[in-house]
């Protein structure tokens, strides 16, 4: 069975719409997910801009949607270790875990954005370690009494973190990579799951990732029956296939600008971490929406070119995939979110049982 759950990443400002109105219309909209059959909702960490800025702390969004449901998982997609002390990330995610009776799935990224380190006084080249040390960390809190912890950046113990998780050993944790074949191996040998996003590598390059992804997790012995990858798209479905293609280009071309502001002192602020991101501003400048439609980048359109695009998608990358689709970029408004998401669970979802 083809899971498909839901996703948020706030591009939007307060110029168009407030957070007060963003976050109500999001809660209501993970509601009706609930009732639709989407099998799980998530949301994002980034500061400061229209590019996901809405979004500073997703456990606080996530604990607020684990009130008002009672059985679609909740995610993080991501949080950042590198900006917050394991221990109390640890602690934050096991309370969630227990809010929602087991409902978390816990997302790891590194994230990539200059004006986000320097916030938080992280160099960026320390993303890598930062990153891989802080998932570990928070693992072994959850799983080991009276920790020790001697790290490169933390030091603490012993500790027995309270409370431990709700489920166990562990929530499944999933290791969010945007271009990086390396940090897919990495995570198919530790056993962790993954979240990519097509959008911002080619078919060939995403290819290799969940290739060397799947076979790490195989060499590493680890139950192929228990693998999850997890690929997220925007979504605009509508009866009427022109209206679904206008709105995703004004979206898509929204979110492109909001991104490329955002990634903007990448031209100059190059990271070993990061290699080849300072693209992403180029990719960003280049950006049409058309082609980003033919090469299934986006989801938009009717139902039947809907379901023709995921079919092409699983083609591409494989039958193993759970979709996380994003129906509401920020600007749209809740009736025309609420309204895609109704046709996609009556027309899309039951085309892949």
């Amino acid at each position: 069975m083809t899971e498909f759950g839901v996703n948020f990443f706030p591009v939007v400002d307060p110029a168009t719409k407030s957070a007060t109105d963003y976050y109500d219309e999001t809660l209501r909209l993970i509601e009706l997910a609930e009732s639709l059959g989407f099998t799980q909702a998530q949301t994002v960490e980034h500061y400061f801009t229209a590019y996901g800025g809405y979004s500073p702390d997703p456990v606080t969004l996530l604990t607020a949607a684990a009130a008002r449901t009672s059985r679609i998982r909740l995610a993080t997609g991501a949080v950042v270790p590198a900006f917050t002390h394991p221990v109390k990330l640890a602690g934050k995610l096991a309370m969630l875990d227990h809010l929602s009776h087991g409902r978390l799935d816990v997302g790891f990224g590194r994230a990539f954005l200059p004006t986000e380190f320097a916030a938080f006084g992280v160099p960026m080249d320390e993303s890598r370690a930062r990153f891989t040390e802080g998932v570990e960390a928070c693992r072994r809190l959850w799983t080991t009494e009276d920790l020790v912890w001697e790290g490169r950046f933390h030091r603490f113990g012993p500790v027995t973190l309270l409370p431990r998780p709700f489920q166990q050993p562990h929530p499944p944790v999933y290791i969010a990579s945007a271009t990086s074949a390396e940090s897919c191996a990495a995570a198919g040998t530790a056993g962790h799951h993954l979240q990519v996003v097509p959008s911002v590598t080619s078919v060939e390059q995403l290819a290799s990732m969940l290739d060397a992804y799947r076979d790490a997790w195989n060499a590493a012995g680890h139950d192929p029956a228990a693998r999850r990858i997890q690929i997220k798209f925007t979504c605009y479905v509508s009866r009427n296939r022109e209206e679904a293609l206008q709105q995703g280009d004004f979206y898509e071309r929204n979110y492109i600008e909001h991104m490329a502001a955002a990634v903007a002192p990448l031209a100059t602020e190059k990271s070993a971490d990061y290699p080849g991101y300072e693209k992403f501003l180029e990719k960003a400048k280049n950006y049409e929406f058309a082609a980003s439609l033919a090469a299934d980048k986006v989801l938009a359109g009717d139902p039947d070119g809907v379901i023709d695009q995921i079919h092409a998608v699983r083609r591409k990358f494989g039958d193993d995939l759970s979709f996380s689709l994003q129906f509401n970029p920020g600007g749209l408004s809740f009736a025309r979110a609420a309204t895609a998401m109704e046709l996609f669970a009556a027309e899309v979802m039951p085309a892949f049982p």
